[in-house]
């Protein structure tokens, strides 16, 4: 009989996880099992227990499985033929999964390809347990000093972000202006992110206080309370006709509209957020930004996630958690979803 674990899974479509027991994952030939030091949370999650089995099985996911895609902790188990890390070696997993040879993986935009549809947490058993298994090395980051139990973040909310603000750069001129709507979890290392990458003057736009005051420790110039229907007025009048660039990781119908009515000429508006918001009205040819440009995405690239860890090994950015045990788990997204917590919510499994 195999031993046993604790992990929080999804057992059931449309129902809450349970904290439960699974077997500790063996790795196959060319696979890494890594024991987990911390898994940090994500929205994404409670979206994932909400969905219908009809849509989760259409895309590949099929219950039980764990959830948790943002891991770091030790490679504790190798497989046949695995040479390039040793056990103990301390690393973050790559949070979506490739194949690794399509046309989008030999290019390095592995976030197209069609294997990132499932993945450890989304799918497949994911890091909300005591150990996760790794399908291949080429998803692990070898950490250079950096604590493990600070890494997870960085592989979702980190490079994912990152990802937005490397689309975007090219169209932000020096001494212009960003805007991050959400100043969250996503939020807070995009400011970062331009604050490292960029001379742009950043603006923070959030409904909490506290959100703004942790916006302006990390780098925000301006901070704006809410976004409300003068909103892309006073952005209007700060940047002298709209910003460079605007990150929305919220993705309501208000910031939509706000968003892109933020952004000036030849600008960028990238839809991070997944709220499922809505452009309403018809003019779509003057809400657009003229000779600028709108993308949307749903996840980062190795390369990617490559260039966060960098800075964060160099000791260049602020990582922020709130440490909960696995007991625990199920107030720990309660009080992510509050929006009670300064950092990112991390889960330890011991």
């Amino acid at each position: 009989m195999p031993e046993m674990m604790k992990a929080y899974r999804l057992v059931e479509w449309e129902h809450a996880p349970e904290l439960t027991e699974a077997p500790v994952p063996e790795p196959g030939p060319g696979q890494v099992v890594v024991r987990v030091a911390g898994n940090g949370l994500c929205h994404s999650d409670v979206g994932m227990t909400q969905m219908p089995g009809s849509i989760g099985e259409l895309i590949g996911w099929k219950v039980p499985f764990t959830l948790g895609h943002e891991v770091g902790g030790h490679v504790a188990m190798l497989g046949a033929g695995v040479t390039d890390f040793a056990e103990g070696d301390p690393v973050a997993v790559i949070s979506p999964h490739s194949c690794g040879n399509c046309r989008w993986c030999v290019r390095g935009k592995d976030s197209l390809c069609d294997d990132s549809m499932v993945g450890r947490g989304y799918g497949i058993d994911g890091g909300l347990a005591q150990y996760v298994l790794v399908s291949s090395t080429r998803e692990l980051i070898r950490l250079d000093g950096l604590d493990p139990l600070h890494a997870g973040p960085l592989t979702d909310a980190g490079s994912t972000s990152m990802h937005a603000v490397k689309r975007a750069l090219h169209r932000i001129t020096p001494g212009g202006y960003a805007v991050v709507i959400g100043a969250g979890g996503l939020g807070a290392y995009a400011i970062q992110f331009l604050r490292e990458l960029t001379s742009a003057h950043i603006i923070a736009v959030d409904q909490s206080t506290n959100r703004l005051s942790y916006a302006a420790e990390l780098g925000a110039a301006t901070v704006m309370e809410g976004v409300t229907a003068d909103t892309a007025g006073d952005i209007a009048r700060l940047t002298g006709g709209g910003a460079d660039a605007v990150f929305d990781f919220v993705g309501i119908d208000e910031t939509i509209a706000q968003g892109l009515r933020s952004t000036g000429r030849g600008g960028a508006y990238a839809l991070v957020g997944a709220a499922n918001g809505r452009l309403r009205g018809s003019d779509w040819f003057s809400a657009l930004p003229k000779d600028g440009e709108v993308f949307s995405f749903q996840a980062s690239n190795i390369a990617d996630a490559l260039d966060v860890f960098a800075l964060a090994n160099a000791g260049r950015l602020q990582i922020d958690i709130d440490v909960f045990p696995l007991d625990r788990v199920a107030e720990a997204y309660e009080r992510m979803e509050a929006g009670e917590l300064r950092g990112r919510a991390v889960v330890v499994p011991d």
